[in-house]
């Protein structure tokens, strides 16, 4: 289905009183601290996330999981539901595909609904973590890092395949997440299956356009618990590095061990120029995949602070990142729960915008530690919650998204086109 831009600008009417008057004040209140709003908005509107086809059905445990109903079956009907986020958000202007999940029948026809939805395909993403129906040779053991040349020759054609669909599609990166690694003390040589790894990348790198990028992922643990081939940055920055110019470490914020400083992680990857891009997502215990901004907000913003840093201070020419939510869950509906997060990821880059970084380096200069606190919580405790939501209505989105996806019975809608019990392809 289409959200109608009348039937955005009719239900922003119900809410526009209150909003202006939010609004109204946060900008005086900018005004007087000599900060420009309007600037704040327009990086606002500018600022795009892409929505991954997985995210766009219900989300599973290893135990269990349960349809939400009019669940996209295909990927035509991925691509709807991302414009839907799109049209309600205006902050969702891409989506990322998963290969072999998202393979498109028709290019062409692929790539004008994407258009008519105002969207463009963002990084595309490899599968080697699961055996595919008709594989030769089993990922059971590794692919990238695999003993046997046979399985990561196989896994490197698969990469190469997946570069190719998303040069058809307009894309201009990819991005490689490795399952590889041990379960058991002993069941890896180390050095032979990081070489292994370090010589793969640089096979599949030959294949990349002059003008791509690849984004290399890690994570310390899951699905396997003794060790991972690529477990942290260091190891991702490492390989990139090994690998090509346009090789950037990818950072997913729940790839990492309790209690990691990712802010710190984030600024050196931006003064080493490899940071890539970032999957967004919450945690409490480890990979939880929830959204954004739920349970770490704080830590959020410290993420952006750093990124609005490197950003405006690029000494290390550090292209611009890929932003990108990576986010599942099996009780939400998927679509709200991503608004959510999209919501979670604007508010976070708003106030790190607000930032006093002027006084915050004059305060970090003369060890003022009490003064650096208080100018980080200043922005972090400010309410942008208006200035976020007249950045969507000014790009023609709504106020209040959810409040109209649900005023317009959106999931109902599916369900009533799609079925109740179909599962979205993927996981």
């Amino acid at each position: 289905m289409n959200i109608m831009i009348e039937d955005i600008h009719g239900f922003n009417e119900r809410f526009l009183t209150d909003h202006t008057r939010k609004f109204n004040f946060i900008e005086d209140q900018f005004n007087r601290a000599h900060i420009n709003v309007q600037d704040i908005i327009e990086r606002l509107r500018t600022f795009q996330v892409a929505i991954p086809s997985w995210a766009l059905g219900s989300g599973a445990t290893r135990f269990g999981r349960f349809s939400i109903g009019g669940e996209p079956a295909t990927l035509e009907d991925k691509i709807d539901d991302a414009g839907l986020l799109h049209a309600l958000t205006r902050s969702a202007g891409s989506i990322s595909l998963h290969i072999p999940w998202d393979i498109p029948g028709d290019i062409d026809a692929i790539k004008q609904k994407a258009a008519a939805h105002g969207l463009f395909f963002d990084a595309v993403n490899s599968n080697t973590f699961q055996d595919q129906r008709g594989q030769k040779f089993s990922y059971k053991f590794g692919s990238l890092c695999h003993s046997s040349g046979d399985v990561r020759q196989q896994a490197i054609e698969h990469n190469v395949e997946v570069v190719e669909i998303g040069k058809a599609l307009g894309s201009k990166s990819i991005t490689i997440w490795l399952a590889d690694g041990s379960s058991f003390p002993g069941q890896h040589d180390f050095r032979r299956a990081y070489q292994y790894t370090q010589d793969s990348l640089r096979e599949i790198y030959k294949s990349l356009p002059g003008d791509w990028r690849m984004f290399i992922e890690y994570k310390p643990y899951e699905p396997n618990f003794y060790s991972m081939v690529i477990p942290d940055w260091g190891t991702s920055l490492s390989l990139a590095e090994g690998t090509g110019v346009n090789a950037h470490t990818l950072v997913d914020l729940g790839h990492h061990l309790p209690n990691t400083n990712i802010e710190q992680i984030v600024a050196i990857l931006m003064m080493k120029g490899r940071l890539g891009g970032f999957h967004f997502n919450d945690s409490k215990y480890g990979d939880d995949d929830l959204t954004v901004g739920n349970i770490h907000p704080f830590q959020l913003f410290l993420i952006f602070n750093e990124l609005i840093r490197g950003i405006e201070n690029n000494t290390s020419q550090n292209p611009d990142p890929a932003w990108m939510i990576d986010a599942s869950h099996n009780l939400k509906d998927p679509l709200e729960d991503l608004m959510q997060s999209l919501e979670g990821i604007n508010i976070a880059f708003a106030q790190a915008l607000i930032v006093n970084r002027k006084a915050l380096r004059e305060a970090q200069e003369k060890n003022d530690v009490t003064r650096c606190q208080e100018l980080l919580q200043e922005a972090y405790r400010t309410d942008v919650r208006s200035l976020v939501a007249e950045a969507r209505r000014q790009s023609n989105g709504a106020i209040d998204p959810i409040g109209l996806y649900r005023h317009l019975d959106v999931r109902k809608q599916l369900i009533g086109k799609r079925g109740k019990h179909g599962f979205a392809t993927g996981l």
